[in-house]
This record gives C-alpha cells, sequence and structure tokens, in this order.
C-alpha cells in the first residue's frame, strides 16, 4: 500500500508548467485509483456509485477550481468528494428508511474525547508490516465511514489534521478521535496475524 503516493517538489514544478487540461490530467491519474479506494469502502463495495461519485467530484473541481495549483486541489478534490459521498448517505437513509435521518449512529458520530496525534505512530508503518495491502483494505472497509475516511486522509494520503478536518466538516478533535478508533479496530481487525498486536487493550 503506497501511503506517500504525491510527487516531489521538482517532479510538482514540472508538471505546474502544463496547460489547465494537462494539470487536471495529471492530478486525476495520481488520484483516482485511491479516492476510488476510498470510496468504495464508504459505499460497501458499490463500484458504480464510487464511480459516480468521483466522476462528480472532478467535474466539480474542473469547473470551480482550474484555475488553482495541484497541491491546492487535494484538499479541495477531497472536500468535494466529502460532500457528494454525505449527499449520496442522506439520500440512501431516506430511500431505504424515510425516518432513519431522526436516528444517529453513535460510532459515526464526530463526537471527540482527548487523544494525541497517532499520526507520529506511523500505523501504516506497524500494518504494513503485518497484513498485506488486501487485508488493510478489507479492515478499513469494516470500518464506519468516518474512521475510514480520517484512517485515509491522514494515513494514505498524508494530511495534517487540521486540513484533514477542513475536508470531513468536523473540528480536529473529532478527526483525532475517529483516527484513534480507526487505528483501534484496525489493530483489533489484524490482530491474528500477530499475536503481540492487539485491540485497544494495548492502548
Amino acid at each position: 500500500m503506497d501511503l506517500k503516493p504525491k510527487e516531489t517538489q521538482s517532479e510538482l514544478s514540472s508538471i505546474q508548467t502544463g496547460t489547465a487540461e494537462q494539470r487536471l490530467k495529471h492530478f486525476m491519474q495520481d488520484v483516482t485509483g485511491r479516492a476510488l479506494v476510498m470510496m468504495e469502502n464508504a459505499t460497501q463495495g458499490q463500484q458504480g456509485i464510487a464511480m459516480d461519485l468521483v466522476q462528480e467530484a472532478f467535474i466539480a473541481l474542473h469547473k470551480n477550481y482550474i484555475d488553482k495549483s495541484i497541491p491546492e486541489w487535494y484538499p479541495l478534490f477531497y472536500t468535494i468528494l466529502n460532500n457528494k459521498l454525505q449527499d449520496w448517505r442522506r439520500k440512501e437513509a431516506r430511500r431505504i428508511q424515510p425516518f432513519s435521518f431522526f436516528k444517529k449512529n453513535a460510532l459515526d458520530e464526530d463526537e471527540e474525547f482527548d487523544v494525541a496525534d497517532e499520526q507520529q505512530i506511523n500505523p501504516s508503518e506497524a500494518l504494513t508490516q503485518l497484513a498485506t495491502a488486501e487485508e488493510i483494505q478489507t479492515a478499513v472497509a469494516q470500518l464506519p465511514v468516518r474512521q475510514q475516511q480520517a484512517f485515509m486522509l491522514r494515513a494514505w494520503e498524508g494530511f495534517d489534521i487540521s486540513t484533514t478536518a477542513q475536508i470531513m466538516g468536523c473540528s480536529e478533535g473529532s478527526v483525532k478521535t475517529h483516527y484513534h478508533r480507526a487505528i483501534q479496530g484496525l489493530r483489533s481487525a489484524l490482530s491474528h496475524l500477530n499475536p503481540n498486536i492487539g485491540g485497544s487493550s494495548h492502548e
């Protein structure tokens, strides 16, 4: 699993000299695969829906932010994508159960508690030592959506807490909480691969 996918500054500089359409094409090639994985996880494997959400986000990015630089596109794109996902989830909730929006899923709310920033632990390194990319992806897909987002934006895309909070539309404390729970969930799901790595009891 490639956890540091972005180009170096020198590579970005050369790309930035191209036309807006060339830059957008390069950006799309770089980010599409990861965005699709994120959306497929969030939509429980619905590839068609995931592709539609990613495509809609690219269209919105092109329409509203074509004049921005490539580094600026990353948080903008994921913010748009998150909004598209939340809209889809609300529509699905209304379609499946008209009054479901009155109910709350405690595991998926933006509640927060005081935890250290676990990015310093570099969980991606620990996890990739224990499991294949496919095993990690399967475990991520089993997490609540907000935990999936926090983990993938922080550990996979490398966004800091502040940027992740802006993308997810929540507080920095909520990002820390979702990320903390995601790491706990992944450690628990992958603990069978190494008996020395457990769940929350080893926090």
